[in-house]
């Protein structure tokens, strides 16, 4: 993990020589002290004019470029190294104000305090993205280049009035964010996936694959997991949906996550493993490390990209094969999207019930053609007959997850896979959602009900002592 002076020499793309204060100087009372020669970062070049009050005609990025050059020549790196983040933030705010005072600098209060702030953003944090980071209703910030930053928020996706200094000072703030796992983005490594330290998932690209500049995007997760009741009480599934499912993974069904970008797959995939009992061991296998478990045993791995000379590549197939040998009750895969679905529904099907994980498809349907595809895809040759028997005795239920034309998301069906007729894989819808209409402001009516039918699993439910709700299976339950 970077230290508090990593953090402030992380801008260091090209250095020039400044003088400093001694260590033994508080960072705030620097100004007469003696001065010893540092390697400070350089910042990036200006941008255009931008004011942001017309009567004092402040240049307020070049102005805060300025004022960020002249803080770290005031700042001792090696004093920071006994403060705690908070005392760093504070020492930052007092010499700012002094420096902005000695320079004359004219801002009124308003403009003083956001100055302030974003340069204490910009040392300590990720800059701009910190006001956004710091909004629990944001669950997703993409950053079209330096000027357009949208974030979703109650599901609408909206522009922002943040923006950078330039692409250089975006790279910059890239390029803090994978290192921080151990990643890196360049032009040879134009791509890379990362998470924050709250769990939120990033992705970045860069030129010369994104041609206007470089492109961030953050799926926010929250930093207290969602429990079932918050999906209830979203309205994305019933209490009864809710029982069925807590009951299908504690007798241990093997359950796949259908649906496709942004749908919540990994949402629900974290709270149907809540409801694995926490005298199981469990390992998760995933692309980045997202999911939350509470329980006590649980190992995580995470695969791990090429170096720069195209080595050292552990893929999640690799994964998946080692953890069988780690003794799991259970193994839950973040997303099967490749040769390792083979190796997952083996798994699944020689010990290793109560397996969960997701898959991007539409509908449920598609779900079982995607695992037929994804099995080729490992250079496995099995004839359809063979491979679809082996999908139909291996995957129990498909719960497939939309996201709506509003932004809300729901749980739009609960099918079980109740065999095969001939050549065809057989399933049932349980639980369903029926779109209904859609009310003047544009969120959509629905209902969710019951099929009427009894799932096959129900006897091996009562036989764990579960007992389901009366009823529940009923025709028209939408409780």
């Amino acid at each position: 993990m970077a230290t508090l002076k990593d953090q402030i020499t992380h801008w260091n793309l090209s250095t020039k020589r400044v003088a400093a204060p001694p260590a033994s100087v508080p960072a705030a009372t620097v100004a007469q002290a003696q001065p010893k020669v540092v390697e400070v970062p350089s910042l990036p070049s200006p941008v255009p004019a931008i004011k942001t009050d017309a009567s004092s005609g402040v240049d307020y990025y070049a102005t805060k470029m300025k004022l960020h050059q002249k803080l770290l020549t005031r700042i001792d790196l090696n004093s920071i190294e006994s403060m705690t983040p908070q005392q760093l933030r504070n020492e930052l705010g007092l010499l700012l104000v002094a420096i902005i005072e000695e320079d004359a600098i004219r801002l009124n209060d308003q403009e003083r305090a956001k100055l302030v702030a974003d340069l204490k953003n910009e040392i300590m944090g990720l800059g701009p993205l910190e006001p956004l980071l710091a909004d629990p209703a944001i669950s997703e910030i993409m950053v079209n280049g330096y000027q357009n930053v949208f974030i979703e928020k109650s599901g609408r996706i909206q522009l922002t009035d943040i923006r950078f200094n330039d692409d250089a000072h975006l790279m910059k703030i890239i390029d803090k964010i994978v290192s921080r796992v151990g990643r890196r983005i360049d032009e040879s490594t134009p791509m890379a996936d990362a998470r924050l330290p709250d769990g939120s998932r990033v992705n970045a690209i860069i030129p010369p694959l994104a041609l206007d500049g470089p492109v961030l995007t953050i799926r926010r997760f929250s930093v207290v997991p969602l429990q079932v009741h918050d999906l209830i009480q979203k309205n994305a599934l019933t209490p009864t949906m809710a029982e069925l499912l807590s009951a299908l993974v504690k007798v241990k069904c093997n359950i796949i996550i259908s649906g496709g970008t942004g749908t919540g797959k990994t949402t629900l995939l974290n709270i149907l493993s809540s409801f694995i009992p926490h005298n199981e061991r469990i390992v998760t296998i995933e692309d980045t490390a997202e999911l939350q478990l509470q329980q006590d045993h649980v190992i995580r791995l995470e695969t791990r990209p090429p170096n720069i000379e195209g080595k050292g590549e552990i893929t999640m197939r690799a994964l998946v094969k080692n953890s069988l040998r780690m003794r799991p009750d259970r193994i839950v895969m973040g997303e099967v999207r490749g040769g390792e679905v083979i190796d997952m529904l083996q798994a699944m099907n020689t010990g290793h019930e109560g397996s969960l994980t997701t898959i991007h498809a539409n509908t449920s349907r598609d779900a079982l053609s995607r695992l037929e595809n994804l099995v080729g895809m490992g250079g496995i040759t099995l004839p359809s007959k063979a491979l679809r028997q082996l999908i139909a005795s291996t995957v129990h239920f498909i719960v497939q997850a939309t996201r709506l034309d509003d932004g809300s998301r729901k749980i739009t069906s609960i099918q079980e896979i109740s065999g095969m007729e001939g050549d065809v894989i057989t399933t049932q819808e349980i639980f369903c959602y029926k779109r209904t209409g859609t009310n003047p402001d544009g969120s959509v009516q629905g209902i969710f009900s019951a099929t009427g039918v009894r799932p096959k699993v129900s006897e091996k439910i009562r036989t764990y002592g579960i007992c389901l709700s009366d009823g529940m299976f009923d025709p028209g339950t939408n409780d």
